[in-house]
């Protein structure tokens, strides 16, 4: 929910830049978990991480990765993102 408070008023604001430093790290972060590591490295996916605006943005959160490392629920949600990042 803070994310997504958070994501409308820097939206609002117009600060549409990414933070490629903070994006590298935490997927790093990401990869020293097996669920995301097989997610990673899945051809149909792996293009997202570099190229995907809405995917960098969407791990761009600090909050969201940690909330993802600790919560099956949000690794679900997060898959379900990819997915949906694909069909675009």
């Amino acid at each position: 929910m803070l994310d997504f408070l958070l994501g409308i008023l820097s939206a609002g604001f117009g600060d549409s830049s990414l933070d490629t430093r903070k994006i590298d790290r935490n997927i790093e972060m990401l990869n020293n978990h097996t669920w995301f590591k097989d997610i990673y490295e899945d051809e149909k996916y792996h293009r997202l991480f570099f190229v995907n605006r809405n995917v960098r943005q969407y791990l761009q959160s600090t909050i969201r990765v940690k909330r993802m490392i600790k919560k099956e629920k949000s690794q679900r949600v997060f898959l379900v993102f990819l997915s949906k990042q694909l069909k675009k």
